[in-house]
């Protein structure tokens, strides 16, 4: 090769090999995102995930890449799920849907970071040493807490203020039950009711605890703060309307479904929050140093059509504090 022709090959090279570098793009981080539920319970959740993301910075489908699976209710199927992912050795793998999921991703590695949505007490469920100071490679947010629930007692007696026996339904399952119970049985003496606890594990001891409300006069229902009522959020707000007993629940899909008044946190801001923080670990931060954060935006909504159908005025003041009034 002449010397003039070297020179002009190597200059090419030069000029070409940036752009051939910049042509190679990094791998973007892939998160696993798992609910108990389907995609048609969980799109709002999924679109305030999204943002919690976008508000640190990360776009899917630019800067990170999502992998989504659904339980679809069906809670055996979350182990393989949760396998899968730790397979595919994803970046962060997100626990939505309450329990059991976030148990379960525990279970399923102690390496890859985890970022849970949580019903319950996460430090009694064992998936972190404490709210401050997680620990290990899990952390979250938790809707947990008794406070609300002597809040929705109230609101109810203040809807029905002649009623004197309110109906608590209660999944036995609950590990965690005897918490929320305890704060609507003493709500309850405060405002000098008595309080029927009625189990109910099965969509059948479902139908059969509106047969014992019915049988005991219970003139109204407070629903326990629990995913396997609100998977039945359906049946439920069916069942009161039938039996014609008013009833308050703790998220704002129960109203949408049909159900009368719910006082509760604010999931798609819980989503959002898990967002960010599955954004922050994904820039560097570890679960370990993320407190456990507790969601503290409450939504009341009134379904009027509901309480029109049961015959109820719903009193000004409560309206008017009212973060959704369904007409």
């Amino acid at each position: 090769m002449r010397r003039r022709d070297f020179i002009r090959t190597v200059a090419g090279a030069t000029v070409v090999w940036p752009f051939a570098a910049l042509a190679q793009q990094q791998p973007v981080p892939v998160v696993g995102f798992v609910h108990t539920a389907s995609p048609g319970d969980a799109s709002h959740f999924v679109a305030a995930f999204r943002q919690g993301l976008k508000d640190t910075g990360l776009v899917e489908g630019q800067n990170v890449a999502v992998e989504f699976r659904w339980a679809e209710r069906h809670h055996d199927r979350l182990p393989a799920l949760y396998a899968d992912l730790v397979r595919r050795q994803v970046a962060v793998i997100v626990a939505a849907g309450g329990e059991p999921s976030p148990q379960l991703a525990k279970a399923a590695t102690q390496t890859i970071p985890i970022v849970f949505t949580a019903n319950n007490d996460p430090v009694r469920q064992g998936l972190v040493a404490s709210l401050n100071q997680p620990g290990g490679n899990v952390t979250g947010i938790t809707i947990f807490g008794a406070a609300a629930v002597a809040k929705r007692l109230q609101l109810l007696h203040e809807l029905t203020p002649q009623t004197s026996t309110v109906a608590y339904l209660v999944n036995p399952n609950n590990p965690n039950r005897s918490i929320e119970m305890s704060a609507a049985e003493t709500a309850a003496h405060s405002l000098r009711m008595e309080m029927l606890v009625i189990n109910a594990g099965s969509e059948s001891e479902i139908e059969t605890a509106f047969a014992t409300m019915d049988k005991h006069r219970a003139g109204s229902l407070l629903v326990a703060s629990d995913t396997f009522f609100w998977q039945r959020r359906d049946q439920l707000s069916s069942l009161a309307a039938r039996h014609r007993i008013p009833a308050i629940y703790y998220l704002r899909e129960f109203a949408q479904a049909g159900g009368l008044i719910t006082y509760g946190n604010s999931v798609p801001d819980m989503y959002r929050q898990v967002g960010i923080y599955t954004g922050r670990i994904l820039k560097g931060e570890k679960p370990a140093d993320l407190p456990v954060q507790q969601s503290s935006k409450f939504d009341l909504v009134i379904n009027l059509n509901t309480a029109n159908m049961l015959g109820l005025t719903v009193p000004y003041g409560l309206l008017n504090a009212a973060d959704e009034v369904i007409e």
